[in-house]
């Protein structure tokens, strides 16, 4: 989609009006590093009643809120296109992903390059080691074979450099690609003017080298961001994208779910996903509300019963009246929590961010000087040049951009045979920072789903019938006696009624399967979690249902808390059954029945009291909680939103996995440490060699390779 342009797609159309102020959210691209978003952010405060301006690294989401007239989105885009950052209408349903494609150009660069630099020291090895014997016929036709190899590659591979230099210089601003670009240029204009003179040394091997080793960091940052956001895009997925809509006259008009405004009223059929929030007008059924409470258990829907988006009706149809716009729906909420989660995430300032801003106006600054010493001290230009080009190449940051990630790889690869996927860029160092843990229960700490916990007070006869009428339902509780029985016999004629139960008839019999207020019965225990089998006149056989802890559970918890780490438990389910479970595992803090919003703000309490929480969660109402936390957990066997959202997912359910994936990140963060040691002593030692002239471009080149190696060999320490 080409860039929004006020003379040909009017950005109005973009707006929305909420609470008297107007909002946009864009798609911005040509986004990389933390000084981009600080460009783009600082540009559109600065229009008058700009109240929020937000970018999101990860997903390119630029939100903006102002208060005026809509007539400013369009000096917001020309703004915006102006200063490097053309925008697109952000529409995640259809948009295409643009991290994909870029992972896509960054793998093929970075293999041409590699392809280039492994055949062009072939012939950089022959020269070295011929350098007597060899006539300079020879030399000059190596150096000619060489030029031809490296200069295509330099201007395919370049490209995420030059592109993005030039971008920066076109607005008169700088970033790290400058001096890079200029490294790699300039190397390659001096060897093909060493190679026109015919003199000894041309340095196409180092413009080659230099940008594999580049492309290798930036492919690694690109995959690491695009895995970010993830999550949103799946939660923005799941919206319905149509509904039902009663007209005037009671007719039925499928219209797009954007369209829906409150006051509308929809019908809701069985097995269809809730497009907005709305109030049952009539009807009763029952919902999957695992959205909102992450609980197994169905929620009762009748009329003036409160639903939201993405929840799914598993009964009788429903007549509902809109409350919300889809954009200001339950889910396009959760969407926008995910995405604030990885904001914050992707603003996370580590110690290469900060060397890395100071990299460019001290290497220009370095560069320009060495030009300019050599010229006083009498020598020649060229040999001031190619000092200055030794420099530019010898303090190239690849050592820096790989100290951090060459540890990620690592760690990730040692945990991988653990059993646990790490999904953030930067979840190993916030992990070892953690200082408290919170666990949800349902489905974390326990298994997840409701078991039949009475199976030997009922009679194999009963039991048999239940199953017979239970294989025709996919409801959980049904789920729970037909899955135990196995395959078998299922009844015929089986009518649903919602909100109550099952209905067959079996030997000339009324049999029913359900709720003890639809069968007329009294009962002290929880509704929720039981159903009644009665067949005619005989007595009434109850099936109870709870949701199991998982055995390791306990010495899980313990083993986190040894580590330093208070548990909590934060769960949407009822209080007593939270209870329950504290008690059991001798978890003093808890706290029940929170939907995701309060989730958010008990973890935002804990940061104002200067605690990192790790949040270890799996139901869909955890994704926003997963994603805000300072670092989080989610076990295989998640909703795929919450394995979105979250920075590990744990393989096989191993709670204790959680412990042993602390230690790995805390001795991680001592290898990135060791790391950026050994790239400042690199540069203390390297730089005034380059200076005083002591390398040449090769030389610097084969230096700034040895040093990427020497911290990719200190990370492999880790698989150990």
């Amino acid at each position: 989609m080409a860039a929004l342009d006020a003379g040909a797609i009017d950005p109005e159309a973009f707006v929305r009006d909420k609470d008297g102020h107007r909002e946009m959210d864009l798609l911005v691209s040509g986004v990389h590093c933390a000084g981009c978003i600080s460009r783009v952010e600082s540009a559109m405060r600065d229009f008058p009643g700009v109240s929020q301006a937000r970018l999101n690294l990860s997903t390119g989401r630029l939100s903006l809120a102002w208060s005026g007239a809509a007539g400013q989105a369009h000096a917001m885009v020309r703004k915006l296109s102006e200063i490097g950052y053309p925008a697109t209408p952000f529409e995640p349903e259809t948009g295409a992903d643009t991290a994909s494609q870029e992972e896509r150009r960054l793998v093929q660069a970075m293999a041409v390059a590699g392809f280039a630099t492994a055949n062009v020291m072939l012939f950089s090895v022959s020269v070295w080691s011929g350098a007597v014997d060899m006539t300079p016929e020879t030399r000059d036709f190596f150096h000619w074979l060489s030029a031809i190899i490296v200069l295509p590659t330099v201007a395919y591979s370049g490209r995420p450099f030059f592109s993005s230099a030039w971008r920066a210089l076109k607005h008169r601003q700088v970033n790290m690609d400058v001096p890079i670009s200029l490294a790699v240029l300039l190397a390659c204009g001096l060897s093909i003017h060493e190679t026109l003179i015919g003199a000894e040394e041309a340095y196409f091997d180092a413009a080659a080298m230099l940008l594999f080793f580049l492309l290798i960091g930036r492919w690694l940052d690109s995959r690491l961001r695009a895995k970010a956001g993830a999550a949103a895009r799946r939660l923005a997925a799941m919206q319905a994208a149509t509904a039902n809509r009663i007209e005037t006259g009671g007719h039925i008009k499928a219209v797009p779910a954007r369209e829906i405004r409150p006051g509308d009223r929809l019908l809701i059929a069985a097995g269809e996903k809730v497009a907005v929030d709305g109030e049952v007008e009539s009807g009763t059924s029952q919902l999957d509300a695992a959205l909102v409470t992450g609980e197994t258990r169905p929620l009762e829907a009748a009329p003036g019963t409160e639903i939201f988006s993405g929840m799914v009706n598993l009964g009788a149809p429903l007549t509902v009246r809109a409350t919300a716009r889809k954009e200001d729906s339950l889910l396009a909420e959760i969407t926008r929590l995910v995405e604030a989660g990885e904001q914050s995430r992707s603003r996370y300032v580590r110690l290469a961010d900060h060397a890395a801003r100071l990299y460019v106006p001290i290497v220009h600054g370095l560069a320009a000087l060495t030009v300019i010493g050599w010229l006083i001290a009498g020598a020649e230009p060229r040999t001031a040049i190619i000092n200055a080009i030794a420099v530019l190449i010898i303090t190239c940051p690849c050592a820096l951009g790989l100290a951090v990630p060459a540890v990620q790889v690592v760690a990730s690869g040692r945990l991988y045979r653990a059993g646990v996927l790490v999904k953030s860029g930067d979840a190993l160092e916030r992990l070892a920072e953690a200082g408290s843990a919170a666990f949800d229960k349902t489905g974390t700490l326990t298994v997840g789903k409701p078991q039949l916990v009475n199976r030997d007070e009922i009679a194999d006869a009963d039991f048999e019938l239940a199953a017979m009428i239970a294989r025709t339902s996919r409801h959980p509780l049904s789920r729970a006696i037909a899955d135990p029985a196995g395959m078998g016999e299922a009844a015929s004629n089986v009518t649903e009624v919602p909100g109550g139960g099952l209905e067959a008839e079996i030997d000339g019999e009324t049999v029913r399967l359900g709720s003890a207020r639809w069968l007329g019965l009294e009962t002290q225990c929880d509704t929720a979690s039981e159903v009644w089998l009665q067949r005619g006149d005989r007595t009434p056989v109850r099936f109870a249902f709870s949701d199991r802890q998982r055995p390791e559970a306990a010495e899980s918890v313990r083993a986190v808390e040894a580590l330093g780490l208070p548990a909590e438990i934060l769960s949407g389910d009822h209080e007593a059954a939270v209870r329950g479970m504290a008690e059991t595992l001798a978890m003093p803090r808890w706290r029940a029945g929170l939907k995701p919003a309060e989730k958010i703000a008990a973890l935002d309490e804990a940061r104002a009291a200067g605690r990192r929480v790790l949040m270890v969660g799996d139901g869909l109402n955890d994704a926003p909680a997963l994603a805000t936390a300072h670092v989080s957990m989610s076990l295989a066997s998640a909703s795929d939103i919450s394995q979105a959202a979250a920075d590990f997912v744990i393989q096989r359910d191993r709670l204790p996995a959680i412990a042993e994936t602390i230690v790995v990140a805390r001795k991680a963060r001592r290898r990135v440490l060791e790391n950026f040691g050994l790239a400042a002593l690199y540069n203390m030692i390297a730089v005034p060699l380059a200076v005083f002239g002591f390398v040449t471009p090769l030389v610097a080149a084969i230096a700034m390779s040895a040093s990427s190696l020497l911290v990719t060999l200190n990370a492999l320490r880790l698989a150990r």
